[in-house]
């Protein structure tokens, strides 16, 4: 049954909640309270402590083994929020800019509908998952024995994608984000007089042509027919209008999909940075980290997925190329198959992208997405 109106404005005012309330990486302490106490007056078996704040409601109903997973994203940015909502964010310097708190309060509204009708025959695990922005929440969660913990024989996830419309879904067979990775190069040099350059070796010249070089990675290591990206997101350096410093460091992101793409980047811009930098009479450190792997749904599960939406729903499915964005739900579907979607966000006029100072879930998804997790449990625990 679709959602009615009192419940649409009930699960709206969950995500309000949540959203004057953020809480960042593995410190969603209240965040994971909340959703065990909603869980539980739902009638749901709660656990909690799997990757420290993260929550596990189970409803079983029927005879059947099977079961599913299909996880939600709580933690919110270490951004400002510049947006005027009436429910803008209680806590400075902390947001809900990417829409977790729309993903958290769809999914509770779904486990108390499946609560309600009972209509499958397994058991359906709800996952709220922790730190899915950069600190690797979803690998903890699996690494402290989630799927051992909680069989699931496939799992789901969605994003909410504010680049298409609400009433749209895209599920793609295959690549639907890349794989992360984070450097820092600490270049250091002889600091000197800034009118006697001579004097010294310069940190900060050596990081501007560096900065360049890296590019060259993309551009003429990688195949073009292969998606990469290095970016370099911060340099810092100095303190004086007249000083040059003796080091300077440089920060940032690397993606790819192919597996050897990432071996190439890595061993790339670390060559780079070492022959650049000497030929500046500096040294380098490269700190590299592989973070994230990409995110690659399983062929059958993306059809299925597709198959419910096109059947069952109202949301259309769209076909659209995948992002270079990274998504920890990768460990996750590198223990079980699954599907990663996304669901249309898209705002007439003024639309926000996520990580915006400026975002905010739109509301008008949330009856697709829980009519949509609805489905999928009666379906695929038919």
């Amino acid at each position: 049954m679709p959602m009615k109106s009192d419940e649409i404005a009930e699960t709206i005012s969950w995500r309000h909640h949540l959203h004057r309330n953020p809480e960042l990486a593995f410190e969603e302490h209240e965040t994971s309270s909340f959703i065990a106490r909603m869980l539980d007056s739902f009638g749901l078996k709660v656990s909690t402590g799997l990757a420290g704040t993260g929550v596990v409601g189970t409803l079983s109903r029927g005879t059947s083994g099977r079961s599913i997973g299909i996880r939600a994203d709580m933690d919110a940015l270490p951004i400002e929020e510049l947006g005027q909502a009436p429910y803008k964010s209680l806590r400075p310097g902390k947001m809900h800019a990417c829409g977790h708190d729309g993903h958290v309060a769809m999914l509770l509204a779904a486990a108390r509908a499946c609560a309600q009708s009972g209509r499958f025959d397994g058991t359906v695990h709800f996952i709220f998952q922790p730190a899915e922005e950069n600190e690797g929440g979803a690998r903890r969660m699996v690494e402290d024995g989630l799927f051992t913990e909680f069989p699931c024989d496939a799992v789901y996830a969605l994003h909410n994608w504010p680049g298409i419309p609400v009433g749209s879904c895209v599920a793609r067979d295959g690549a639907m984000m890349a794989a992360f990775g984070t450097f820092e190069i600490v270049i250091d040099g002889v600091g000197s007089h800034g009118a006697m350059p001579h004097e010294g070796a310069d940190p900060i010249m050596a990081a501007c042509t560096l900065g360049t070089s890296l590019q060259t990675i993309v551009s003429r290591n990688v195949s073009p027919l292969e998606p990469a990206v290095v970016s370099i997101t911060q340099i810092h350096a100095g303190e004086a209008w007249n000083v040059i410093p003796p080091s300077c460091v440089i920060r940032g992101t690397t993606r790819w999909f192919d597996n050897a793409v990432g071996d190439l980047i890595e061993s790339r811009l670390a060559d780079l940075t070492n022959s650049v930098v000497s030929g500046f009479g500096c040294k380098a450190t490269v700190r590299y980290e592989r973070r994230y792997p990409p995110t690659i749904n399983d062929a059958a599960e993306a059809a299925f997925i597709r198959s419910v939406v096109g059947a069952q729903t109202k949301i259309r499915v769209e076909t659209v190329s995948p992002s270079m964005a990274a998504e920890d739900f990768a460990f996750m579907m590198e223990a079980r198959p699954g599907c990663y979607l996304w669901l249309g966000s898209g705002r007439d006029g003024a639309n926000p992208g996520l990580h915006s100072p400026y975002f905010d879930f739109n509301d008008e998804v949330i009856p697709h997405g829980v009519d949509l997790w609805r489905r999928v449990v009666e379906t695929r625990l038919s």
